[in-house]
């Protein structure tokens, strides 16, 4: 194996401590299980197909997931849009996929599918170990929209990717300026989510309580009264326990409306 410092094994602890390994050979998730092992997990659940790894997460409620990119009665993008679109507690949960086949196109998949990290094998331990710093140490912030659920996507970091999409440079903004970055992202998903209402009505609704959660942050961080009001507005409509499409439009364009006067609002999602 491979010697870890023990203040970083400490670091990683909260996320290794519960861990899902989903791969259909024997062999490569044993290999995997003595590694994550190492890295301080203390609880390691196995799983050979989509199936057994949902009902698997669904005990464990892990605080990391890997997964085999396909294999029999595995399709490991479908894995992670099912659970991110799920309602178990680990739905957010890092997912590091594992694979043999390392193309722009199944990296790219794996990233719009909500996976947070790509892995090709064969890996070596301290590749692993990477990885999992990636997740525990470097949080992304996380995406509530209709077309995608996931971390942000604009900060993958796969070491296996080098598409112009990546930016390893790329730091979050602070101050003002991730105000209004958390301002103009949500507002960009909430157009989104009620144009995309019909493809999805319980996602669309889940993503736009998500982004009246983060608007109500904004308005309290810069003590923005009127918006307030028009997120409390939403709040109202989305207590209902009925929101559709017609009842959420008229706050959602109130909020729209008062944020195109600044600037002008791109659909995301």
């Amino acid at each position: 194996m491979f010697a870890i410092d023990r203040r970083l094994l400490t670091k990683l602890e909260p996320v290794v401590a519960r861990a899902l390994i989903v791969d259909p050979n024997p062999h490569a998730a044993r290999l995997l299980y003595d590694i994550v092992k190492a890295l301080g997990a203390r609880d390691v659940v196995t799983a050979t197909d989509e199936s057994m790894a949902m009902k698997a997460a669904a005990a464990l409620e892990p605080g990391i997931i890997f997964t085999e990119r396909s294999g029999p009665a595995l399709d490991g993008e479908s894995l992670a849009r099912r659970l991110r679109r799920s309602d178990l507690e680990c739905r957010r949960a890092p997912i590091i996929m594992i694979t043999t086949e390392a193309t722009a196109t199944t990296i790219l998949g794996a990233r719009d599918a909500g996976v947070h990290e790509f892995l090709r094998k064969p890996f070596t331990g301290g590749d692993l170990l990477k990885r999992v710093e990636n997740v525990a140490l470097k949080p992304r912030n996380w995406i509530e929209a209709v077309g995608y659920v996931g971390p942000d996507r604009r900060r993958f970091n796969s070491g296996e990717y080098s598409g112009p999409t990546k930016r390893r440079t790329d730091k979050a903004a602070t101050g003002a300026a991730a105000v209004d970055e958390a301002r103009d992202q949500a507002m960009r998903i909430l157009a989104a989510s009620l144009d995309q209402f019909d493809a999805d009505p319980m996602q669309a609704v889940r993503s736009i309580r998500e982004q009246a959660s983060a608007l109500k942050a904004v308005a309290m961080k810069a003590s923005d009264s009127r918006l307030a009001v028009a997120v409390g507005a939403l709040e109202v409509s989305l207590a209902s326990g009925q929101a559709t499409k017609e009842t959420l439009s008229a706050p959602i364009g109130g909020l729209l409306a008062m944020h195109q006067a600044a600037a002008p609002v791109k659909k995301a999602g």
